[in-house]
């Protein structure tokens, strides 16, 4: 077991790693949209926050030695059913044609009243 860490993603805020890798997997804990530098993106458009958690989602990857390309699977978990269509524009516009099993899960409340939170797992 590896656990995964990079400084292109947020520092975990809790007793967690960004990611741990076992028998050619990686496991993403949960992701906010949270800059490096430790902006929140609460308040801003759904869309730039789901481009924000897939590029924290990328770079974790790429530390595992993996990407976006290799996901098998994703959970997103959205504060609002409506942010629903503005999150899957972003999500399609990121991922492009790659399509992972996907979950959207509606939650009632979010840390730091964020738009959604994204964890993955991919393939290494």
């Amino acid at each position: 077991m590896e656990l995964i860490h990079t400084d292109q993603a947020p520092p975990p805020a809790g007793h967690y790693s960004q990611a741990v890798v076992h028998a050619g997997l990686a496991y993403v804990s949960g992701q906010l949209p949270i800059e490096t530098n430790g902006n929140v993106l609460g308040g801003t458009p759904v869309e730039e926050q789901t481009r924000a958690v897939l590029a924290n989602i990328d770079a974790i990857l790429r530390a595992a030695g993996s990407g976006l390309g290799s996901v098998l699977q994703m959970t997103i978990y959205v504060s609002d059913m409506d942010h629903w269509s503005a999150m899957n524009r972003a999500y399609i516009e990121v991922m492009g044609e790659h399509r992972p099993a996907r979950a959207v899960v509606p939650v009632k409340d979010l840390h730091h009243g964020v738009a959604l939170e994204v964890q993955a797992i991919a393939a290494v």
